[in-house]
């Protein structure tokens, strides 16, 4: 009797401790938590925790898609593991260095300047280890089922009255230069005056020319024919 009850307990208990497992929330393996998790929140500090699955290697680099709302241009790295740094992509960010030790989880903090006015946001994550095994925590949960491989997820209370959303971000943009077309254009005018300019010097100097010439060529025919004249009187005067 003291046995079957015994191995009635044993059932029993067993029984509760599948049950609670089942009951209880999925291990999150990469996760995320905001010093001011509230909507329009300026400013806010987020830490995020990837855990490390791999026997063989550790992080070597963590890229995020950051949710609509909030711009690549407006994260900057904060606390990270040492070497690793952050650089920007079309839709998120890559923060990465020299691989972890095996075992080591991937901990990191961003500065957002501005949370979106949402109820939740999703930061899917791609996981990268030093040997190029690659985890990703992308899905999001459907029709209230748990996804298997749940991107994190931040909850946000409800934005505090008045705040609204901060301008974008300004970006460093080059001084717009004048156009190749404008730079020609006033190339080909510089240059067409000069030579026009040039131009008319050597034709004002060939016109100069020209006329000391007739000059010179006129006096010459007169002062021929003064002489032939003269020449002629006394030849016949003396005759």
């Amino acid at each position: 009797m003291s046995t079957n009850r015994r191995r009635a307990g044993l059932a029993g208990a067993a029984a509760l401790t599948a049950v609670l497992a089942l009951a209880g929330p999925a291990a999150a393996h990469a996760e995320v938590e905001a010093d001011k998790a509230q909507a329009l929140a300026e400013n806010v500090t987020l830490t995020f925790v990837s855990e490390a699955e791999s026997a063989s290697a550790g992080f070597r680099e963590v890229r995020v898609v950051l949710p609509e709302g909030i711009a690549p241009a407006d994260v900057s790295l904060g606390k990270a593991p040492k070497g690793w740094t952050l650089k920007t992509t079309a839709d998120g960010y890559v923060v990465g260095g020299p691989a972890l030790k095996t075992g080591v989880d991937a901990e990191y903090e961003v500065k957002v300047r501005q949370l979106p006015d949402a109820d939740e946001v999703a930061f899917k994550t791609v996981e990268t280890y030093g040997d190029g095994e690659i985890s990703r925590w992308i899905e999001l949960p459907t029709d209230g089922e748990e996804a298997e491989q749940p991107a994190p997820l931040l909850k946000l209370k409800a934005a505090a009255p008045g705040a609204t959303p901060v301008a974008p971000a300004p970006s460093a943009s080059p001084a717009p230069s004048p156009s190749p077309s404008a730079n020609a254009s006033v190339s080909v005018s510089a240059a067409t005056a000069t030579e026009a300019a040039e131009k008319k010097k050597d034709d004002d100097g060939s016109s100069t020319g020209l006329l000391v010439g007739g000059a010179i060529a006129a006096v010459l025919v007169l002062g021929g024919g003064a002489w032939w004249l003269v020449k002629r009187r006394a030849s016949a005067t003396g005759g």
